[in-house]
């Protein structure tokens, strides 16, 4: 079972899908950034002002009771965080798209050797080929 294991840990599909998904993860976390870090504060003045990153929901405010202590959080949705995410999946996804499609293109196109043809053609043709011979 332990040989097998190796067998199956060693192949190339499985080693290259490993490093594909760290690449993947890393690509993710520079898409994050950028999205966190430059996208949405260039994005803020264009939409005046809002911070998407920062815009929340509240469904029900924390309750404070009378010495000034939270008894019952507020109950908040966190729709700049969902964009944000929305909006990495979105640009993640295109580069994907563009990089399967870029080496989708790269590979060659191999061409299927023809078919034998059957055997009573090839018969037919040498049989045809001899009775020229002769005929000349």
């Amino acid at each position: 079972m332990l040989k097998e294991f190796k067998e199956f840990a060693m192949k190339g599909n499985l080693v290259d899908m490993a490093v594909g998904f760290v690449m993947g993860g890393a690509f993710a976390t520079v898409v994050t950034a950028f999205i966190q870090g430059v996208f949405l504060p260039i994005l803020a003045p264009i939409m005046g002002g809002i911070d998407l990153a920062a815009l929340t929901y509240t469904i029900s405010p924390a309750v404070v009771d009378a010495a000034g202590e939270v008894t019952t959080p507020a109950a908040i949705v966190d729709i700049g965080a969902f964009l944000s995410a929305l909006i990495s999946f979105i640009i993640v996804a295109f580069v994907m798209f563009m990089i399967i499609k870029g080496m989708n293109s790269m590979k060659k196109k191999e061409e299927a050797a023809p078919a034998e043809p059957p055997r009573q053609e090839v018969l037919l043709e040498e049989i045809r080929n001899l009775l020229a011979k002769g005929a000349k």
